[in-house]
């Protein structure tokens, strides 16, 4: 059975990000795969020192839960990682999140992921035109392909300001799901 994890890397937990990781997740599920939801904003993690500790060996020397996380993305089959735009990026806790999967590269650039995880993005804005952030997108895809994943998909709900909006959004949430089967 394949493995997909979602991170929602929004500080709500229940909003608009949550819930568009969710279809994702629910694609993938009715797909026949194992899902989880990780909500970034919960986990102990603390911000990159900058130590290089991770260039000897794939971990990170800080005690937080990030040394997990980065274990499960190892064996997973994709992930999910939806962030909500923030001043034209992610948030800051998906920023986190993404320098903390530094000891996913070797030194000489290459990357440490034996499975090449499937990658599926996700992101909530507030502004109303979908391809506003789209060079923002693209450029996070191609961050996370340098880290080793297969870029998949990028799933965006637009005009996302009240924290349920993205539930009037069906066709949306349709295409998320469909994205959520093709990672499977």
């Amino acid at each position: 059975m394949k493995t997909v994890i979602g991170f929602n890397g929004s500080p709500r937990v229940t909003g608009n990000t949550s819930r568009l990781v969710q279809a994702i997740l629910a694609g993938a599920q009715a797909a026949g795969a194992k899902t989880r939801l990780v909500h970034l904003a919960r986990l102990d993690m603390g911000g990159c020192t900058a130590c290089m500790a991770c260039r000897q060996q794939a971990a990170c020397s800080q005690p937080d839960d990030m040394g997990r996380v980065v274990q499960d993305v190892l064996h997973a089959d994709a992930i999910v990682l939806g962030s909500p735009v923030y001043m034209w990026q992610v948030s800051g806790q998906t920023k986190m999140f993404m320098d903390r999967l530094y000891p996913l590269l070797n030194p000489d650039f290459s990357t440490r992921l034996v499975r090449r995880p499937r990658l599926a993005l996700a992101f909530t804005q507030g502004h109303p035109d979908g391809s506003f952030f789209w060079p923002y997108f693209e450029q996070t895809s191609k961050v996370l392909a340098l880290l080793g994943f297969q870029a998949v998909e990028i799933v965006s709900a637009t005009g996302t300001r009240a924290p349920d909006d993205v539930e009037k959004q069906v066709a949306t949430l349709v295409r998320a799901r469909e994205v959520g089967t093709g990672l499977v």
